[in-house]
């Protein structure tokens, strides 16, 4: 039986994105962070995304040289999307504004990275998702961990499928953005399992449901 872990960036003011998706503030080439960030990704037997996250990130980390790369590239992954394998296609030729480190400099090289042909080998959950995600945890196996993007993570936390919140918190206030937890249908309390500071003013929270 797999857990599944939600791992989300968030502002200050509990933003995830700006309101276009903007998430360049989550680059602060933190060496301590980026170090347990990769651990993490390796602590993982399924990368699960939405339709546009999907996307972008299919896009970008085959051809990737940051240290994320061979964790994103060569673990499995999920999508969840209604367009059937016509999802995979499209993968690699579509880039979301805001939503891809893309953009990161010397973040790419021309050479395709061990593991980059998983993205277009992904499950893809177009069933219900409590359904799929009750499927997917049924096998045995690392966590399963989730990145979103925003309504992805809604739809998660609203049917309360999340069994870990890995929260990283930056020092940084956009003031109006894309919320993860505006759906809640009522209250929800979590208990604090740990909380890591980094030299660059980044904090990872780790919850879990109370």
């Amino acid at each position: 039986m797999r857990e599944l872990i939600l791992g989300m960036a968030m502002s200050l003011d509990g933003f995830v994105g700006g309101p276009e998706g903007q998430v360049d503030w989550i680059f602060d080439g933190d060496p301590e962070a980026i170090t347990c960030k990769v651990e993490n990704l390796w602590n993982t037997s399924l990368h699960i995304v939405g339709r546009r996250v999907f996307q972008s990130m299919a896009a970008f980390w085959p051809t990737s040289t940051l240290p994320f790369a061979a964790p994103m590239n060569q673990i499995p992954k999920a999508v969840f999307s209604k367009q059937g394998s016509e999802i995979l296609k499209a993968a690699g030729m579509h880039k979301s504004p805001g939503e891809s480190p893309a953009q990161v400099s010397g973040a790419q090289t021309g050479q395709r990275q061990p593991g980059a042909e998983s993205w277009a080998q992904a499950y893809v959950a177009g069933g219900d998702i409590a359904d799929e995600i009750a499927r997917l945890k049924a096998e045995d196996g690392k966590p399963i961990r989730a990145h979103g993007g925003a309504a992805f993570a809604r739809s998660l936390i609203a049917q309360n499928l999340v069994d870990e919140y890995a929260l990283w918190v930056y020092p940084v206030i956009l003031g109006q953005g894309l919320p993860i937890f505006a759906e809640l249908p009522s209250p929800r309390t979590l208990k604090l399992v740990s909380s890591r500071a980094f030299p660059r003013g980044s904090m990872l929270q780790i919850y879990r449901p109370a």
